[in-house]
């Protein structure tokens, strides 16, 4: 074992880019959407004043529009949970413009029959609105057609144990991460979701079999087992944990051949699996069933995951 003094578990320190996606600064700290609104801004202030300074002097003037154009700077400049201001108002408006309740009909939600009584109509509350998945549709080798977003593809992730390694192991696992996230070339995520586990699958299989076994003690023992996952199962807090790994392609552009993102996306995959193997992540890229399976299970997240599949990292 390493001692408390081990270089091996010095501190280490690995670069690792904080946000390769923020958009280019125009002017100063200020992006070009940024410039925009506050050019707009300034514009129609001093188009106001203007159009009023045959009314009022321009220190009244300036005490009216300071909280104004204090709004609208706080508006550009300010920020929540790393999104701009002015796109999570955008975003909570959206949201509460938005039909909350939404119902699996392709076809669309036909009204109620006219032979409703009104009052029941109006305890009812605002109809349901038809669901429209983010996707059209997923190709045999289970590439999601994101439509004008491009493509996607998922993979699952095996874990590692990062607690019980040396400081020098720690030291590679977190570089080798790192040399993957610096050499990403489009959109990344890395999803970490928890569902729960049906184990009574596996209790009837240890019920039915234990008669087969070669010792009594060996019956004896699958039996208690099974009472034990059967007693596991009876709570509500058996979850499992899966990693995921999405990795999505936007749209073509104009005179590119339509479907180069489905292989576009997979290579990315498979430079990930290369990638992380240094680090002792294994990868396993979802085909067709299990990327459905799995847009299912993310409509329904209560749905119960068999052990067999989903437990871990690496298991789905």
């Amino acid at each position: 074992m390493n001692g408390p003094d081990d270089p091996a578990d010095a501190p280490y320190t690995t670069r690792i880019p904080v946000d390769i996606s923020r958009p280019d600064r125009l002017l100063g700290p200020f992006t070009a959407r940024q410039t925009v609104i506050l050019a707009a801004s300034a514009g129609a202030l001093y188009g106001g004043w203007w159009m009023t300074r045959a009314l009022m002097t321009p220190l009244t003037y300036a005490a009216l529009v300071i909280p104004v154009a204090g709004a609208v700077t706080a508006l550009v400049v300010g920020q929540r949970e790393g999104i701009g201001l002015d796109r999570f108002l955008a975003a909570a408006l959206a949201h509460t413009r938005a039909p909350k309740r939404r119902v699996d009909a392709p076809e669309g939600v036909s009204p109620l029959p006219a032979a409703v009584p009104p009052r029941w109509v109006k305890a009812a509350g605002p109809a349901p609105a038809a669901m429209r998945m983010p996707y059209s549709g997923v190709t045999a080798d289970g590439v999601l057609d994101l439509g004008s977003d491009g493509r996607a593809a998922l993979a699952r992730c095996s874990s590692v144990n990062f607690e019980l390694r040396s400081g020098s192991e720690q030291q590679g696992l977190t570089s080798a991460f790192a040399r993957w996230l610096n050499s990403l070339t489009g959109p990344t995520q890395l999803l970490v979701r928890c569902h729960r586990i049906n184990l009574n699958g596996l209790v009837d299989a240890l019920q039915q079999n234990a008669a087969a076994l070669p010792h009594p003690a060996l019956e004896q023992a699958a039996h208690a087992h099974a009472d034990f996952l059967a007693d596991l199962a009876a709570g509500d807090n058996l979850i499992g944990r899966q990693i995921l790994l999405v990795a999505r392609e936007p749209s073509p552009l104009h005179g590119r051949k339509h479907g180069t993102g489905d292989g576009r996306v997979l290579q990315r995959l498979d430079e990930a699996a290369r990638a992380l193997a240094s680090a002792e992540i294994t990868v396993t890229p979802l085909d067709a069933a299990h990327s459905a399976r799995m847009l299912t299970a993310a409509c329904n997240p209560d749905t119960p995951t068999h052990p067999a599949s989903g437990s871990e990292g690496e298991r789905a």
